[in-house]
Order: structure tokens, then C-alpha cells, then sequence
């Protein structure tokens, strides 16, 4: 169906993804209750930005897209919508939604930060860096960091630690995410002329530089307990049990950097790394407010 298709562009699990980081970054920040109302907005306007930079990203990678076979199956190269123009109708109207929601409803400086996550993920990431550099996933991660901004703007409309420690995480996080997935695809992004790391540095080079990239994020994870913000829930549930799988995965992949199989199974370890991260901060927050 073409609904089906259109929903499809928007590419929603990332952009839950980046919900559930704009509310880390809320629950983190927010010095009392949650207030509910304000959350499910900030929520609902995160999504719907990442959802038009992700459509914008499906028209302006269609031709790239059209030459991989993980990506051929989308629905620009494989003919499903037939009129590209409307997936930027679509795209460039939920970025321009989201922002004036979030300027009506909750503050300038969430707007903002909702407006750059959008900007870095097509112009930075997608138009800029994607085809050039192999630092594209490095930088591009930065839009994930707005959304944390986005959430602690909500809490806070300053900028305080708490959101720009865990943007930090979030930036940390995408190299290994994305490298990882890079590894088991390495031939079909050098194919397509992607300067993705593995195409570019080989996968031993790049399962090296995904061990020491978890370094940093976990280091950067591990700021919030130090610094007194969370407490030993947070410190067990996100960084222990989730970054220590993640480590032992990395550790695994840098024994066999060309094990497809190992290179998926990095990037899922590193899902599971954000989402219990993400309920160690929820449940820490629950549990001290009690």
C-alpha cells in the first residue's frame, strides 16, 4: 500500500530512537515530577523531526540506496512512491510541524534543539558528509546529542550538565552503532562508493576503532554516577550489564573483524546498550523520587 510506503520513509525506529533520547534527557534534567503533558509533546515532536529528516534522507540517498541491496527494497529506488518530490513535501512539512509545536507548546531553546538534530542529520550527515568523509557517522551523530539537548532544554531552558553529559553518550554511541553495521556491509557500501570506515580502513582498523570509541562512551556513561546525578540502579542496569555486554562483543569483534555474523551482532548489542541505558536512568530517577 502506499500509505505503507510513505510511513515507511520516515524510518520511525530510529526516530523512536531519538525520542526515547530527547526523554533521557528530560528525566535526567527534570529537578522535580515529571510533568507528563509536556513530555509526551517533547516526545511526539522529536519523533516527527527525525521522521522528516528521515524522508528528506530517503529522497537525497535514493540514487546510493538504489545500488545496495539492504537498501534497494526502500521506496524510492524500488518504484513503491513514484513522485520523490512528495517524500520532501512530506519530510520538509513534519521538520517545520515539529519545530512550530515545539515553539508553541514548550520553549525556543527545545525548538532549537529539535531545528538542529534536523539540520545535522540531512545537511551535515546526508548532503555534507555521507559521500566524502568517513567521519560521516561521527559528526552525523550529533543529531542524536541535539535531542538530549532537546530534552534537558525542557526540564531546564539553560544549558546544564546532566542533558550535555548524556549528548556525549549519545555522540560516543553512534560510531560503534554504525561501524558496526558498516562491518557486515562492507561490500555493499564500497560498492556504492560509501567512504564508510571498513571501505575505507578495513575491518580490522575499524573493529579496533569501535573498541576504543566503547571506551569513551562508557567512560562518558559512567559520569552521571560519579558525579553523584544517578545512583547504583542506573550504575548496574545501563553501564554494567549493558556496556559490559557491549564490551565483550567489541572484544569479540576485534578478534574477527571480518566475522559478518559478530558485526551484527555488535550493532543489536549496542540497541541493547541504549535501551537498557535508557531504563537505568528511568527506573534511577523512579526509584530515588520515592
Amino acid at each position: 500500500m502506499l500509505i505503507v510506503a510513505y510511513v515507511e520513509s520516515l524510518k520511525l525506529r530510529v526516530g523512536t530512537f531519538i525520542g526515547m533520547a530527547a526523554v533521557l534527557g528530560y528525566v535526567a534534567t527534570a529537578p522535580a515530577g515529571l510533568a507528563l503533558p509536556s513530555l509526551a509533546i517533547l516526545f511526539a515532536v522529536t519523533v516527527m523531526a527525525a521522521g522528516g529528516a528521515g524522508a528528506l534522507n530517503h529522497f537525497l540517498d535514493r540514487d546510493l540506496d538504489a545500488r545496495m541491496p539492504r537498501t534497494a527494497r526502500r521506496p524510492l529506488p524500488s518504484g513503491r512512491i513514484r513522485h520523490p518530490w512528495h517524500v520532501v513535501a512530506l519530510g520538509l512539512g513534519l521538520v517545520m510541524l515539529a519545530v512550530s509545536l515545539a515553539l508553541w507548546q514548550l520553549n525556543r531553546l527545545v525548538a532549537l534543539h529539535v531545528f538542529l538534530g534536523a539540520f545535522t542529520y540531512v545537511v551535515v550527515y546526508t548532503i555534507w558528509l555521507k559521500r566524502r568523509s568517513w567521519l560521516n557517522v561521527v559528526i552525523g551523530g550529533l543529531a542524536g546529542s541535539f535531542a538530549v539537548l532537546a530534552g534537558g532544554a525542557l526540564a531546564r531552558p539553560e544549558l546544564c550538565l546532566p542533558p550535555v553529559i548524556f549528548a556525549a553518550v549519545l555522540f560516543f554511541w553512534s560510531p560503534s552503532h554504525f561501524w558496526s553495521l558498516a562491518i557486515a556491509y562492507k561490500t555493499e557500501y564500497a560498492g556504492a562508493r560509501i567512504p564508510m570506515l571498513p571501505a575505507v580502513k578495513g575491518e580490522a582498523r575499524t573493529a579496533r576503532s569501535i573498541l576504543l570509541n566503547t571506551g569513551g562512551l562508557l567512560a562518558s556513561s559512567v559520569l552521571p554516577f560519579a558525579l553523584g546525578m544517578l545512583g547504583w540502579v542506573y550504575l548496574v542496569l545501563g553501564v554494567v550489564l549493558g556496556g559490559g555486554f557491549l564490551l565483550a562483543r567489541n572484544v569479540q569483534l576485534a578478534r574477527r573483524p571480518e566475522d559478518r555474523r559478530l558485526a551484527l551482532a555488535n550493532f543489536h548489542a549496542s540497541n541493547l546498550f541504549l535501551l537498557l541505558l535508557f531504563l537505568g536512568v528511568v527506573l534511577d530517577v523512579a526509584a530515588r523520587r520515592w
